[in-house]
């Protein structure tokens, strides 16, 4: 437990960090803005294919199919002639044109539809070819009057939202919480040297242990009340799905709060300037927001940076956060994340125990 000493100089620094509010607001200012643009980024949806339909049959049949394909919503479908459809192919006013023989009707059998592709919009047939002939088979079986063998009924266990910003969010929280913690105890003890605070310290009976300890329990409160508020704007305002359990969620943020907390004073040790406790900062910080998982999948990176990024402690954290906010993981389905995020947790706290040397920091 935390001794009396302990918890009256976290009651010291709680209240000297709080007076710093305009610190406390601009932290919180970029994620939540940040957020708030990929939010209407993302936010319109798939707009509709456009299709253009040249329809040389006067057979009911074709009537209906291209009525069919104009009450899809994921066509915009334009019907003309061929020549003009071929133009706005062209000129890139159309995806693909879908062209109807003379022969298409009720009695036609494998009859050749003709279509004309843009190339530069090859890739979407993956997505067009399979209504194209869901809706020609569907049509099949209602004239000709041909019972589908099954059905299929889809449900979605998950029922959740794949939406980047749903992505987003863990990493940036974990990228928040990491600049925070770092600031918050790195520069900190760099700005006490130079206010002449650690040397006052320094002279009193407490113990390098209580120093940090009361400086951990304070920016630790500060840190999850900055991060609970990015949350909850994300979660109540922008509609982000967070599946998993929160409690799981703030087991993990806890941990990498006190990873990078430790991280910061070993930066504050080894620094003596703020010119240099933002540059070496900046050598932590910045490998991490593009290597770690933040704003894309490690997996998506070339294959020999991937070993490098996966041992990062970011990257233990911030996947962590995700499989529980985006999956629904528990603990023990991360059990990967945690054991990385257990070795840093060790590493980071024998180096800033053996970096702090009382005496050296505060001259």
């Amino acid at each position: 437990m935390f001794s009396n000493v302990q918890l009256h100089l976290a009651k010291v620094f709680l209240k000297i960090f709080l007076r710093d509010r305009q610190s406390i607001f601009f932290s919180l200012f970029f994620p939540i803005i940040f957020m708030t643009v990929f939010s209407f980024a993302s936010g319109g949806g798939q707009d509709p294919i456009n299709v253009g339909i040249v329809n040389n049959s006067t057979s009911p049949v074709a009537t209906d199919f291209t009525q069919l394909l104009i009450d899809n919503p994921i066509f915009n479908v334009t019907v003309g002639e061929e020549s003009r459809l071929r133009e706005e192919l062209v000129e890139g006013d159309q995806t693909m044109v879908l062209i109807l023989p003379e022969s298409f009707d009720e009695q036609s059998d494998g009859v050749e539809l003709k279509l004309l592709v843009d190339a530069a919009q090859v890739q979407q047939l993956g997505l067009i070819m399979p209504v194209l002939e869901q809706t020609l088979i569907s049509m099949e079986r209602e004239f000709r009057n041909i019972e589908p063998m099954f059905t299929l009924a889809i449900e979605d266990v998950q029922a959740r939202s794949q939406r980047y910003l749903d992505f987003l969010l863990p990493g940036l929280v974990a990228f928040t919480l990491m600049q925070l913690s770092i600031a918050g105890s790195g520069f900190n003890i760099v700005e006490y040297r130079r206010k002449g605070i650690l040397k006052r310290l320094f002279v009193t009976p407490i113990q390098p242990r209580d120093f940090i300890a009361s400086i951990v329990m304070a920016r630790m409160t500060i840190i999850l009340i900055q991060l609970s508020v990015l949350i909850a704007f994300a979660v109540l305002i922008l509609d982000v799905s967070i599946v998993g359990n929160f409690a799981s969620f703030y087991f993990i943020v806890i941990l990498g709060t006190f990873i990078f907390l430790c991280l910061g004073f070993c930066l504050g040790s080894i620094a003596k300037t703020q010119q240099a406790v933002i540059a070496v900062g900046n050598l932590v910080i910045f490998p991490q927001i593009f290597l770690s998982g933040v704003f894309y999948p490690i997996e998506s990176m070339p294959e020999w940076i991937q070993p490098i990024a996966f041992v990062l402690p970011l990257s233990f954290i911030s996947t962590g956060m995700r499989e529980i906010a985006n999956n629904g993981a528990s603990l023990l389905t991360i059990a990967p994340s945690l054991i990385g995020i257990t070795v840093w947790l060790v590493l980071s706290f024998i180096l800033a125990t053996r970096l702090f040397v009382w005496k050296e920091v505060a001259n």
